[in-house]
């Protein structure tokens, strides 16, 4: 090949290189606006997805603030609830103490009185025949010092209980109680021992031992059942049953003086009593 002929492919080269330039150039242009496009389409996403996230973060704490506050009105409700039930419980124990010391209370003074029946178990044997046969000794409820009809006492035993008797009038109950204790015990066999043994639990009655007292009265009506004090004694024990506040109880006694003593005094009082008790 001559050299002309390489000079006119040299131009043909170049007329088509030139030609094929800005057909590139334009394919370039274009996938760079293609990417320009792409990458703020990435952009306004990614803004987006912070937006959501900042929004999510912000309801998690929220949540976590409203959690806390939950938690601690929990602990505190926990709290309070344990001081009511522990208040509760320590009232309820002192209660239950002293329930248990009152029981224990009465429970010594029942086996004092089972220890007062045993000795005296003979003297009730006694003492039944010679009421039945018209010997016992008589003290009208209203004159409780009396010292009965004609009864074959010996002055020693009747001065010792015309010195508790005086006592009782004048209002010396604890010293008409220890002296009436007194004359059971040196004339446990006297047929003034149901009178003595009634205003004991009158003593105690009018200090407003209640408890006592209504041993005392069950006293008589254990060991003289059939005694002229057995009636008043059986009313005074359901006066005082009142007095404590156990009606139930109260209302048992007091329809029992109805019932076994129905032409006695005791048995109107007992009415009248009633009545009280039930309105």
């Amino acid at each position: 090949m001559n050299f002309g002929a390489y000079i006119l492919l040299g131009l043909v080269g170049a007329a088509v290189s030139s030609c094929a330039m800005p057909q590139q150039i334009e394919l370039v242009e274009r996938e760079q606006r293609r990417l320009r496009a792409d990458m703020s389409s990435l952009r306004s996403d990614l803004e987006s997805v912070r937006a959501s996230l900042a929004d999510t973060r912000a309801t998690l704490q929220e949540t976590q603030r409203e959690t806390r506050a939950v938690r601690e009105r929990v602990e505190e409700m926990q709290q309070q609830v344990g001081r009511q039930l522990g208040r509760s419980t320590r009232e309820g124990d002192q209660r239950l103490k002293q329930l248990e010391a009152r029981l224990a209370k009465l429970d010594e003074e029942l086996k004092a009185q089972a220890a007062l029946l045993k000795s005296r178990e003979e003297e009730i044997k006694r003492l039944q025949e010679a009421v039945q046969a018209g010997q016992g000794g008589r003290s009208d409820a209203g004159a409780p010092g009396a010292v009965g009809d004609g009864l074959a006492e010996t002055e020693a035993v009747k001065q010792d209980y015309d010195a508790a008797w005086r006592l009782m009038e004048r209002k010396d109950y604890r010293a008409a109680i220890a002296r009436f204790k007194e004359f059971l015990k040196k004339h446990p066999k006297s047929k003034l021992a149901a009178n003595a043994q009634y205003w004991i639990g009158e003593g105690y009655y009018a200090l407003r031992e209640f408890d006592q007292a209504i041993l005392e009265f069950d006293a008589v009506r254990r060991l003289y059942p059939q005694g002229d004090k057995a009636p008043a004694a059986l009313l005074k024990q359901g006066f005082a049953f009142a007095e404590l506040g156990e009606k139930v109880n109260a209302r048992l006694i007091l329809q029992e003086v109805i019932e076994k003593y129905p032409q006695a005094p005791e048995a109107a009082r007992a009415k009248q009593r009633l009545k009280s008790l039930e309105s």
